[in-house]
């Protein structure tokens, strides 16, 4: 079990500090940028293709950067931390009933925003406020990891690989969600079960319910609740993901720029972030004219029927825990007929829901782990790895059969 936490400050919810050396998630997106950018040297992925790639990914990118903008300036409003303490106060000192409120937060941030948001920033809200009650660190941290990647189906903007498959499928934001409703709610009663028996169970059954957090700019915190919410209603309205966060993040930077100037800062801008996703694409382009095209297509297979469907959803699945989640996705996508919709949306499924194994499984553990790390919790990664595979596995299997019903 995780003993120690530090103060909010250290954990994150304040002001990012600046780095004074690169970490290993730098590290990697360099390489992966270096590995890509060479492939389109060498000739192993044309000019056209990179070009395509570039395309493609560039809408992925605009949205990611201004939507961690928008969601680190509210986390510097204290929106997170007004709405995590008003939950563990709503909870009135009872365990099972912080948990579900926990469990309904990371979720919605999840589903409404994107699962990224959650780790980086939900993280350290989640974990000052276990300091503030009194609770293990713990369960909480694990709620919010588990449901970074098990509550990401829902919503084109809930998970990078979502906005790939509904632009591949041609869905509407309406069309996607009602096509994921169904796996989504069950999915979310297997990772809410195991999250419970694993890590939520053993909690003391009443803890001291912690102060109200009063915010240092009362003015700071409503614009940043009212562009969030205008986020929210272009995203549920169907306008285009990008432009939508584009000009909510440049509004609360102006509300920023009026009332707090110096919390601007280039800092903000996600730069790792967007180095390592470009650098993935063009790293698995040319992995798959290696051979990981040939692999993908025979474990997957062409069948459009349900055991097309729970092969693809399998084979992402492993593959994700294996590698990324995101390559995995991207690779499976490549051999997938342009026809076969439920057989992407199980090959989605299996890349977002059931990477919960590996620490490298998916982006967002990556970013949560370093979280952990700044806030003194110790992490496990055996005891991690192996309630992820059970929980992965019964994630998975629920959102399989769940899909399969809805066909």
């Amino acid at each position: 079990m995780a003993q120690a936490i530090v103060p909010a400050e250290a954990a994150g919810t304040g002001p990012t500090r600046a780095r004074t050396r690169f970490s290993g998630l730098d590290l990697l997106a360099f390489a992966l940028l270096g590995t890509g950018l060479l492939a389109v040297a060498t000739g192993l992925v044309p000019p056209a293709g990179a070009l395509a790639t570039g395309g493609r990914i560039l809408p992925i990118l605009i949205f990611l950067g201004t939507v961690i903008v928008l969601a680190e300036l509210a986390a510097r409003a204290e929106l997170f931390d007004v709405i995590a303490t008003r939950l563990t106060g709503w909870a009135r000192g009872r365990n099972v009933a912080l948990f579900g409120l926990c469990f309904a937060f990371a979720a919605a941030t999840t589903a409404l925003l994107n699962l990224d948001t959650t780790a980086v920033l939900l993280t350290p809200v989640m974990l000052a406020t276990a300091a503030r009650a009194g609770v293990p660190p713990l369960p909480l941290a694990m709620t919010t990891i588990w449901l970074a990647n098990g509550a990401s189906l829902l919503l084109p903007v809930s998970n990078l690989t979502n906005l790939l498959a509904a632009d591949r499928i041609g869905l509407s934001v309406g069309g996607f969600a009602g096509a994921m409703a169904l796996p989504q709610a069950a999915v979310l009663v297997a990772v809410g079960a195991c999250l419970w028996v694993f890590y939520w169970r053993g909690n003391p059954a009443r803890y001291l319910p912690p102060a109200p957090v009063r915010p240092r700019d009362r003015r700071l915190l409503l614009a940043a609740a009212a562009t969030c919410t205008a986020f929210l209603a272009g995203v549920l309205w169907g306008e285009r993901l990008e432009l939508v966060s584009a000009v909510c993040a440049l509004a609360l930077v102006a509300a920023y720029a009026r009332w707090d100037r110096a919390a601007l800062g280039w800092n903000l801008l996600p730069w790792r972030l967007l180095v390592l996703v470009t650098g993935l694409f063009l790293t698995v382009e040319a992995v798959g004219r290696l051979g990981l095209a040939d692999l993908m297509a025979a474990m997957i297979g062409a069948d459009p029927g349900a055991t097309g469907v729970v092969r693809a959803a399998v084979t992402s699945g492993l593959l994700a825990n294996a590698v990324n989640n995101l390559p995995a996705y991207v690779a499976g996508e490549a051999v997938v007929a342009a026809g076969h919709r439920d057989q992407l949306l199980g090959l989605l499924l299996g890349a977002n829901v059931a990477p919960l194994v590996t620490a490298w499984a998916s982006l967002a553990t990556l970013l949560w782990a370093q979280r952990c790390q700044a806030a003194g919790v110790r992490i496990r990664w055996g005891r991690f790895a192996l309630t992820g595979a059970v929980t992965g596995a019964a994630a998975l299997a629920a959102g399989t059969v769940a899909l399969l019903l809805t066909r």
